[in-house]
């Protein structure tokens, strides 16, 4: 990306110097990293990757031509995405494949559209999701979660400046490549203790006869190749 002109790409259109902008590239990669080690506030952020999770299970369900019932979001951040189809088969397979993946692939996605100068498309591709999302919950936890992160995206997008606006952009989309990370590893740690085993990964394994291990190794792959190649985006003009 090419910074040698002040009034040319995203700086442009958000008004902001290259030098500030690298600051805030650095800065929310350091807070969403807090958020995702830290206790309690990965507690509380958690809520946006399940959302997010269970939107990848409905699209990728959808796609493959299975009829959608419902989303539930619990105050535990688990989730549940309830489709009616064949109960096995290729589709099947992406269907339950597509949860864990979805906040990196998510995050990988906005990663390319920041680098494209397209920032402002990252609001609208949220606001739809979560829209989406709120259309099918199914119970009042999961309304009052989705509606929460929806007044958030809509103060950020349409009463916050362009600086702030820029922040929540690259916060968000560093929180969704790492935090789609951890819960891949949470889950393996919580089979070794002998728990979740109704785990997205069991289901894989009983699904297509490889064991839940190889599963959680490919999710793994998945989402450290989107935080890899979605960071690489989201650095190159700090590094400039």
């Amino acid at each position: 990306m090419e910074f040698a002109e002040e009034d040319t790409g995203i700086w442009r259109l958000f008004d902001l110097q290259p030098g500030a902008a690298g600051t805030i590239i650095v800065v929310a990669g350091v807070v969403a990293l807090v958020l995702v080690l830290a206790g309690r506030p990965w507690r509380v952020a958690r809520n946006v990757i399940t959302i997010v999770h269970e939107a990848g299970h409905a699209v990728i369900g959808l796609l493959a031509g299975r009829r959608l019932q419902g989303i539930r979001l619990h105050s535990d951040t688990s989730g549940v995405t309830v489709s009616r189809g064949k109960v096995e088969g290729p589709g099947m397979v992406l269907t339950t494949l597509a949860g864990y993946p979805a906040p990196a692939l998510l995050g990988l996605l906005f990663a390319a559209l920041v680098s494209a100068d397209r920032m402002p498309a990252v609001l609208t591709v949220a606001g739809v999701l979560l829209l989406g999302v709120l259309v099918m919950v199914r119970n009042a936890y999961g309304v009052f979660a989705v509606l929460v992160s929806a007044a958030v995206l809509f103060v950020v997008a349409f009463l916050a400046g362009p600086g702030p606006q820029a922040a929540f952009v690259y916060l968000m989309t560093w929180f969704l490549l790492l935090g789609g990370v951890r819960p891949v590893f949470e889950l393996q740690t919580k089979r070794r203790r002998g728990v979740a085993r109704d785990s997205d990964a069991d289901q894989l394994a009983r699904l297509t006869g490889l064991p839940a291990a190889i599963w959680i190794l490919v999710l793994a792959v998945l989402t450290v190749s989107c935080l890899v190649l979605g960071g690489m985006l989201l650095v190159e003009p700090a590094l400039q």
